[in-house]
């Protein structure tokens, strides 16, 4: 009897068991729920669902574009090495204009010369071994004003003074190309972002129209093949979502290493991605890339600086003249009055004196002559890349304005097309709600519906990227 009692209270408790803790069904959606977003899009957690991280001490900082290239300025290593190498050329240019100009030395010696035997003096009348010092102590203590005066001298400092404005459009090539890197990869972020609420936003809708077909399967409305169907499409979007998330994070940290002196991950972009942003016409582009355009003023200079050049090399045919001017003490004592006076009367030790020394070249083997060719070598050579350069300023111009044009006006039907497939996604789901679309159509409307969106985020970047490679010809950065 107490068998028996047992055993209709187990049979009882395994049905409410059963009651409050059912099986889950084979159609029901699998345990892996997307991961949500903890934080706002653009902040700094916005990271892939397997990687969990503690929320900033401080709030993140807000960026524009502005700042970003500021920050980008003062971080970037190629653009302070071309920034390095104007100052360089600077100071080049100082050195070769300060070697035209008079020197002024002090000099100080002693010299010390065995002393001859009387004999030696009587017959040479030299007091010392070596006729060439006057004594067998001599102290010279002079100033030296020294000027040399050549042709090579003045093409070196106008060569200098080339290569220094080479240096100062190379560094300019290097400001606007940053630029273009800093655009890029901002609005990658911002992009990204973008993106990320899009794929959320289809994993969202994957769900629920899984969902969906598992409501409609219960009532008898659309066939198990449906329910397969809806699960397999939310199962894309949820993988959409991760990479959505992993390019995020990717694009925030080559943003960061680009702006950030230190690897800070805390903060977040201004969200002008799609402000209205008005493009130049082409003559104003023609104008200022024909007056600020840095690649044809460094290839211009390039050839002054290889023209000099060449008179450098001509300068070893002519001769140079150095002039020199001493005022001091050569002495047989260190000091301005000589240790005896004669009549009561001190002698100054104290003279000066004055050569100019003429050179004039005669014969090298032919040296000068190669220096020669090889620097008209280097001059031609710079007049082509000249042409070269020019050339490919006017393809450019052609180039980047067509690619900003088209890139705007695709922008408008980018746009159009997202809202389209935003619209005939929420249709199809109606209509399959009343049994006139398949499961196929609403599956098809998500693709595209995401698709578009995509399309429309990278359109919007291509558009800003075009304006920054415009600013390369022009100086000019268009921004909202």
């Amino acid at each position: 009897m107490n068998i028996r009692h047992l055993s209709y209270g187990s049979t009882l408790l395994a049905l409410v068991g059963l009651a409050v803790f059912p099986f889950p069904a084979a159609s029901q959606q699998p345990d892996n729920p997307v991961p949500k977003q903890t934080a706002s899009l653009s902040g700094p957690n916005a990271q892939s669902g397997q990687q969990t991280s503690t929320s900033p001490a401080s709030s993140p900082i807000r960026l524009t574009l502005e700042d970003a290239l500021d920050r980008a300025r003062k971080n970037s290593v190629p653009f302070q090495a071309a920034q390095t190498d104007a100052a360089l050329a600077r100071q080049d240019r100082y050195q070769a204009g300060a070697a035209l100009l008079p020197s002024v030395t002090y000099n100080n010696q002693a010299l010390y010369t065995q002393g001859a035997s009387a004999a030696f003096t009587n017959q040479t009348g030299f007091p010392v071994r070596f006729i060439a010092n006057n004594a067998v102590h001599e102290y010279i203590s002079q100033a030296n004003v020294h000027e040399s005066i050549d042709v090579a001298g003045v093409a070196g400092f106008r060569r200098a003074s080339a290569a220094a404005a080479v240096a100062r459009a190379r560094a300019e090539i290097a400001s606007r190309g940053l630029v273009v890197t800093v655009v890029q990869t901002y609005y990658a972020v911002a992009a990204a972002q973008q993106k990320l609420e899009t794929a959320r936003k289809g994993t969202d809708e994957g769900d629920n129209f899984l969902k969906l077909t598992q409501e409609l399967e219960k009532g008898g409305e659309v066939a198990h093949s449906d329910v397969i169907k809806a699960d397999l499409q939310a199962q894309e979007r949820r993988r959409q979502f991760q990479e959505a998330q992993l390019a995020l994070l990717n694009a925030r940290l080559d943003f960061a290493v680009l702006i950030f002196p230190d690897f800070n991950d805390n903060f977040e972009v201004a969200d002008d991605l799609h402000a209205t942003i008005t493009m130049p016409t082409l003559a104003e582009v023609q104008q200022r890339a024909a007056k600020e355009n840095p690649d044809v003023r460094a290839a211009l200079e390039g050839v002054k600086a290889a023209g000099y050049e060449v008179s450098v090399a001509r300068a070893g045919y002519l001769p140079s003249l150095g002039l020199d001017y001493w005022y001091g003490i050569d002495a047989p004592n260190f000091g301005v009055n000589f240790p005896a006076k004669v009549n009561g009367q001190s002698l100054s030790n104290l003279g000066s004196s004055a050569s100019a020394t003429l050179n004039i070249p005669i014969w090298n083997w032919g040296a000068t002559q190669s220096r020669v060719k090889q620097a008209e070598l280097r001059r031609t050579q710079t007049q082509r890349e000249l042409s070269l350069t020019q050339r490919k300023l006017l393809a450019e111009i052609q180039s980047l304005y067509a690619e900003a044009d088209t890139a705007l006006n695709e922008l408008a039907g980018l746009s159009r097309s997202a809202e389209l497939a935003a619209e005939s996604l929420r249709l199809t789901i109606l209509r399959y709600k009343g049994g006139e679309a398949t499961v196929l159509e609403v599956v098809d409307a998500q693709t595209t519906n995401a698709l578009s969106n995509a399309a429309y985020q990278d359109g919007a970047v291509r558009y800003r990227v075009a304006l920054a490679n415009l600013q390369t010809l022009t100086g000019v950065l268009t921004a909202p």
